[in-house]
């Protein structure tokens, strides 16, 4: 009998000993990274099927969270796509539509007169460092901010490298337009990161680091030890770039150093990772096939992106997940995590945990783009865009289940797809289908109202029409 308490005693402790580990797990915020990569490619990584591409490390990363197949950036260039993800809004909410002017290509080309571009997010904004570092997170971002002069201002206690730079004009030094001082790195992307490590070295928990590298942005300038090894392989599917490959390579190698710093630190298993890039692939570097076109474009090569989100013992592992989600999906689900309250928050995005935690496989919404303006082509020669001028003409985009319609002010133009059976985007529906066609237009023009979307109808006195 007393072996039989002793045991039970011994068994009970044993339960309540975990049930506490559990709580106190559950309880404690987790440090949370965002990783960002510049103009990476939906299919620039090995885990999303890439067979000339090599990302070890990004793709053990992935196999321990869920990847999302269908996971966009809310814009196909840079500058609006990080100011939706860092505000968790709509573009016409921030007014951020592309960099710099508006009024990109030449003036005869374009007919109507674009909207004018913010190239400055509104500091009146509440966006992720602020609202983290009001509950309590140290805050650091690391490389391209893109979208004020200075992250400092915006919520971020260190700032790494970042200003209102799109792109490093150099990646070996001296780097010109990038504000970091040599350490033990040169190359620039590892110097990023070495500061990084750096941060996540001195500082305690709970912190927010946004990795946001300028890799592998223009220029392309090769990792030189590594040229070898691409050199020998063969190019597979559009993708045989050396000195892009090069860059992609190093990347991994940064993000494995990362996260080989969180576990040695104990810090893994509580840290909230996300991983996804700002825009597609830049057309003629890289190619996404089967998807149509590139960064800049508005059809699935422009769009849609490496997406995947891990947390131990929260965030089922080795799961991929066909849920259509975006980037302003990150700042919700963030705070989700976070234990913070956001009722103050009036967010265009969702809260992903539900989907994350295996609860549910659904989510019953549109998402919607909206690109009042211009944006030219950088290779008329080569492209896969609505025509060889533009890789961008003012226009609205809804995906709503498997279908996708892109209209265009200029002319009414209206394109639909149904990406369960045509993800290249290459056989218009929009005469085959005019009831579904009239349904997703309608939701486009309710979208428009209900976030005060412009809608530029101006005509421009120097366009020529050649036709």
């Amino acid at each position: 009998m007393r072996i039989h308490l002793i045991l039970f005693t011994l068994l009970s402790t044993l339960i309540s000993s975990c049930n506490s580990k559990s709580n106190r797990k559950q309880n404690t915020k987790p440090n949370i990274v965002i990783i960002n990569v510049d103009d990476m490619g939906w299919r620039d990584v090995g885990f999303m099927g890439s067979e000339y591409y090599e990302t070890p490390n990004i793709d053990a990363l992935s196999a321990q969270g869920m990847v999302f197949t269908n996971g966009y950036a809310a814009s196909a260039n840079c500058a609006p796509s990080r100011a939706c993800l860092m505000t968790g809004l709509w573009t016409p909410r921030h007014g951020i539509y592309t960099v710099n002017s508006s009024e990109r290509g030449q003036s005869k080309d374009r007919k109507l007169i674009p909207t004018p571009n913010t190239t400055i997010l509104a500091p009146t904004h509440a966006i992720i460092p602020k609202v983290l570092k009001k509950n309590g997170y140290k805050t650091c971002h690391a490389g391209k901010w893109h979208l004020s002069h200075d992250p400092l201002e915006y919520g971020f206690d260190v700032n790494i490298g970042g200003s209102h730079a799109g792109a490093p004009r150099s990646y070996n030094p001296p780097y010109k337009n990038v504000k970091l001082e040599k350490g033990k790195s040169e190359y620039l992307t590892d110097l990023v990161m070495e500061n990084a490590i750096k941060f996540v070295d001195t500082i305690s928990s709970p912190f927010f680091l946004y990795y946001s590298p300028y890799a592998v942005h223009t220029p392309i300038m090769p990792v030189d030890s590594l040229l070898p090894k691409y050199k020998k392989k063969t190019p597979w599917n559009g993708q045989g770039n050396v000195p892009y490959a090069t860059m992609v390579d190093n990347l991994d190698r940064n993000i494995g150093l990362l996260i080989k710093t969180l576990k040695n630190k104990n810090l893994f298993d509580n840290t909230l990772i996300v991983f996804t890039s700002d825009n597609g692939g830049l057309y003629g570097i890289t190619k996404q096939k089967p998807l149509r076109a590139g960064k800049g474009s508005y059809y699935e090569g422009g769009i849609r992106e490496p997406f995947f989100f891990v947390l131990n013992d929260r965030i089922k592992p080795n799961v991929k997940s066909e849920v259509p989600i975006s980037n302003i999906d990150i700042f919700p689900t963030i705070l989700k995590y976070a234990g913070v309250k956001n009722s103050s928050l009036a967010l265009d995005g969702n809260n992903l945990s539900s989907i994350l935690e295996g609860n549910e496989d659904k989510l019953e919404r549109s998402l919607f783009w909206h690109f009042p303006i211009y944006l030219q082509a950088y290779n008329k020669n080569e492209n896969e865009n609505r025509d060889p001028l533009f890789r961008t003409r003012p226009g609205s985009v809804i995906r709503k289940g498997d279908w996708k319609l892109h209209y265009y002010f200029e002319d009414d133009g209206i394109e639909l797809y149904n990406l369960a059976e045509d993800i290249g985007e290459l056989n218009n529906l929009a005469s085959a289908k005019p009831t579904k066609k009239e349904e997703l237009l309608s939701d486009l023009k309710s979208w428009w109202k209900t976030t005060n979307a412009p809608i530029p109808i101006e005509l421009n006195p120097e366009y020529i029409n050649e036709k």
